[in-house]
């Protein structure tokens, strides 16, 4: 095992920036088997990536991706573009023999996910998706309740990601809003991806789905102020049987006024219940059937040192946890499970599972009738 692992970021917009930030926080926050260096930073543009890599503390910089995957100092990739870029990207990458990282969805199609993931099995490269929000102490407690019993067996889940940073029908067209670009999956492959990993992670894969999809704004503005088609969802909700026979409910929206960050769930067993909110992300609400009548009520679960991963970041209970902390938790994975100590979830191969749930649900819209997913292995 290297005891130094140089990363390539590929972006450096949002996720970049995030990644870079939690890069080099990461070594004084957990203990690593191998440190991690920000070494590239590839954009479209070779005087934006200077600029950028400047700022965000990276040694080198590119104005060509493909130089970044195939330089032989690179030993992790980031992909942090847009998602009809990833697989190529990841496959360049994966054929280089890095390690990836990729942000979701992981691909246009599950067609594409799969051909990634074998792409990644035959390598015998590391790969993990960017499904942050998993990467939380409040849902690493729940996924602990659930394991040792103590809300019974379950049989329900309810999960939503609920946004409005479209709700305005006068902003711009945009990448994410066109089928060549982020697929005829909208709120439904961009952030229902989110909830749908989640539910994956904490109740098992689903064998099925029903449900369907909107767009509630058709046309917006393009660069030249000409209306032009939106074309994918805005908004999508469906129904879900899990391999395990439990069922469940997802919705997502993208133009739901005033959810700012509305990813929830809420998981009904025989003895207890348990509610997450991101909005309020450092606390898990609990409901358990076997205390006392006259106490019974959902209790709020502030998160401290006694947490899963909690310990590195503060001493104290409540003081909170943030979105680049879950962004480092999922850094740290990535990195020991470079180093082979722990299991990384979920992966390339993982994710083909998400992708095969929003397909369904599209196949489900169209045909109008529950489709069935194909089975797929529990989270860990």
């Amino acid at each position: 095992m290297k005891t130094q692992l140089n990363f390539g970021i590929i972006g450096s917009g949002y996720m970049g920036k995030a990644y870079a930030v939690a890069l080099k926080a990461l070594p004084a926050v957990f203990p690593l088997s191998a440190e991690p260096v920000c070494d590239m930073l590839a954009t479209s543009d070779a005087q934006g990536a200077a600029q950028s890599a400047r700022a965000l503390g990276f040694r080198r910089s590119t104005g060509d991706w493909r130089e970044l995957v195939t330089d032989p100092a690179i030993d992790v990739v980031g992909i942090c573009s847009p998602t009809y870029l990833h697989k190529e990207m990841a496959l360049a990458a994966i054929a280089a023999g890095k390690h990836v990282i990729c942000e979701k969805p992981l691909s246009l199609s599950a067609s594409d996910a799969q051909e990634m993931a074998d792409a990644a099995t035959q390598a015998g490269v590391c790969t993990l998706v960017g499904f942050n929000y998993m990467k939380n102490p409040a849902t690493a407690l729940a996924k602990q309740l659930i394991e040792s019993g103590e809300i019974g067996d379950i049989i329900h889940f309810r999960g939503t990601h609920n946004e409005d940073f479209l709700m305005d029908p006068t902003l711009p067209m945009s990448w994410r809003l066109k089928r060549e670009f982020a697929s005829s999956a909208g709120a439904l492959g961009d952030i229902a991806s989110h909830i749908i990993n989640m539910a994956h992670y904490l109740c098992g894969p689903v064998a099925e789905v029903v449900g369907d999809s909107q767009i509630i704004h058709p046309k917006r503005p393009n660069a030249n102020g000409e209306l032009e088609a939106v074309e994918n969802d805005d908004q999508t909700s469906f129904l879900l049987t899990f391999a395990s026979g439990v069922q469940g409910s997802i919705e997502a929206s993208r133009v739901a006024a005033g959810r700012k960050m509305g990813l929830t769930y809420e998981i009904i067993g025989t003895q207890g219940s348990l509610y997450f909110d991101q909005e309020r992300l450092a606390e898990l609400q609990y409901f358990s059937a076997r205390d006392p009548a006259h106490l019974q009520g959902f209790r709020t679960i502030l998160i401290g040192p006694e947490h899963p991963d909690y310990r590195h970041f503060c001493i104290g209970t409540g003081h909170g946890f943030g979105f680049n902390d879950m962004i480092m938790v999922e850094m740290r994975d990535l990195i020991e499970g470079i180093g082979g100590t722990r299991t990384l979830w979920p992966s390339f191969t993982d994710a083909v599972h998400s992708a095969q749930v929003v397909e369904a649900v599209m196949r489900s819209q169209q045909d109008r009738t529950w489709v069935a997913v194909s089975p797929a292995a529990p989270a860990p």
